[in-house]
């Protein structure tokens, strides 16, 4: 829509966003007036008139920019008429409604496509203030196919669906300012309840019904102040919200949700304001129980999942600490090394459950893993080689299950290059992360001694290296690169896939 209102018409931003808030919540019209609703707008011209101009200027066409089907009734148009453009004669209705700035509801039902489809055409006007403006037409066409005498349900939903059309008419629909803000706002199928000027009940369909007989509703809606009724309903014996019996009155637009008797149901209300005067409103409810209830089981589960990464932490640092105490109680210079990397290991993965403990996903921001693992490795060895690691580049969010295995491998390369890359002089170690969309580069470069010149990462003996070749090619998916640094050095690169491929056949 917005290409086509700003190559098509002269029409300006802030028209745009008054068509884009109107767009946006014209499904309800739709529904209530079981109609296909067409939005025309003038065609651009070679000269325009003031926006206040009146009358407005001469429509030499008409541009279709957005389109709505009715979910409650059959179409009139299958087919898409966005993009269409028709000349100035050929659809009278809105000429009449463009020029005289009236909802059109004259002439006979049409049986151009096989069908009679009765056509009628709502001025769009703009409101900001004081000022006003004529944007387009709304073509509403309803299919007459499947006619019949209306029922009660039927006559509230036409009769709403008027009054609506006429606050479109008058620049009061849609509300700026009042956008839907639940995650999914109550529709007209899920039922519907109108309201007379006093906030009183005056129709309920059977949805709406349903669903205060579910927050412990035991009598008729008809008849009762929706606003104090809801209120009581929903009394816990807490402080609540004092502009709750206002809006649900209908005085005020906006969408609430209610909780009572184990029950939660969502409430959008929409006051009805037809020629100055608030007539009534009507109100959109919703029956949200089993999706709360499905939320509140998923928070349990994050919960219960944080706590088991915490447990995890625990006993991991538990572990640790163990294998420190028989560090020190060692006399062998080797198992005391041994027992030492071990201790860096299981570190490592602790790390990674301890942030995945915080998280309500299983994702996390690695730079922090990352940052913590190369601090860790810089106190064990900096004493003994005056070096301090430090990360260039940044790892992004990455799931939690490769966060593990790159936790250990960027370890077991800092252990190492501080181990055996440096001698007695200080230098420069850095873990450099390149990512895109698809795949991570890890490269832990050091300006140290260099590789052996007999040296075959195939054939090592080293554990580290052996557990950074496991996890890289066999859990990772990825390829560990070693090559000599330009200017003295190595540089170890670990590349790895961020999108999950299946195995070649």
């Amino acid at each position: 829509m917005s290409d086509l209102v700003r190559h098509q018409t002269d029409l300006d931003q802030q028209d745009l966003e008054w068509l884009h808030l109107l767009v946006s919540d014209w499904q309800l019209l739709a529904d209530l007036s079981f109609a296909d609703l067409v939005l025309w707008v003038p065609q651009k011209a070679a000269e325009t008139a003031h926006p206040d101009a009146w009358p407005p200027r001469t429509v030499d066409g008409w541009v279709c920019v957005a389109q709505m089907r009715p979910t409650t009734g059959p179409t009139a148009y299958p087919d898409d008429l966005v993009g269409r453009i028709v000349r100035t004669g050929k659809r009278g209705l809105i000429d009449v409604a463009w020029r005289e700035r009236r909802i059109v509801r004259e002439g006979d039902p049409e049986w151009g496509s096989g069908i009679p489809v009765r056509e009628e055409s709502i001025p769009i006007i703009a409101r900001w203030g004081p000022r006003s403006k004529m944007l387009g037409v709304i073509q509403r066409s309803t299919n007459l196919s499947s006619a019949r005498t209306p029922s009660r349900l039927e006559l509230t939903y036409l009769q709403s669906a008027s009054d609506l059309a006429q606050m479109i008419s008058e620049g009061r629909f849609p509300v700026p300012g009042a956008e839907p803000n639940l995650i999914r706002s109550p529709r007209v199928g899920d039922g519907l309840l109108r309201l007379d000027r006093a906030g009183k009940v005056t129709y309920a369909s059977p949805n709406a019904l349903s669903a205060f007989r579910r927050l412990g509703l035991a009598t008729d809606l008809v008849g009762v102040q929706l606003g104090e009724l809801t209120r009581d309903l929903s009394d816990t014996g807490e402080p609540t919200d004092e502009s709750l019996v206002t809006v649900l009155s209908g005085k005020a637009p906006r969408e609430v949700e209610v909780e009572a008797n184990g029950s939660f149901v969502q409430l959008r209300i929409i006051p009805l304001i037809v020629s100055g005067e608030r007539i009534g409103a009507i109100a959109l409810i919703r029956d949200v129980t089993e999706l709360r209830w499905r939320d509140r089981e998923l928070m349990t589960k994050d919960a219960t999942i944080r706590e088991i990464h915490h447990r995890v932490k625990n006993n991991l640092q538990t572990v640790a600490a163990l294998l420190r105490l028989q560090s020190r109680r060692m006399r062998i210079p080797e198992g005391r090394a041994a027992l030492d990397e071990a201790v860096r290991r299981v570190a490592s993965i602790a790390i990674v459950h301890e942030t995945l403990s915080h998280t309500p996903d299983e994702l996390i921001d690695f730079d922090d893993i990352a940052d913590r693992v190369i601090m860790m490795s810089g106190e064990i060895m900096a004493m003994e080689t005056r070096v301090l690691p430090r990360r260039n580049g940044s790892f992004g969010v990455l799931p939690a299950a490769i966060a593990t295995p790159i936790a250990m491998v960027i370890t077991e390369l800092l252990q190492n290059a501080l181990q055996h890359g440096f001698a007695e002089k200080g230098g420069r170690l850095e873990v450099i992360a390149r990512r895109t969309e698809e795949r991570l580069a890890v490269t832990v470069s050091d300006d140290g001694q260099g590789l052996p010149a007999d040296f075959d990462p195939e054939s090592t003996d080293s554990l580290g290296l052996q557990i950074v070749r496991t996890l890289t090619e066999g859990e990772l998916g990825g390829t560990l690169d070693f090559a000599a640094r330009p200017g003295g050095g190595t540089e170890v690169t670990l590349d790895i896939p961020l999108v999950h491929r299946p195995p070649e056949r």
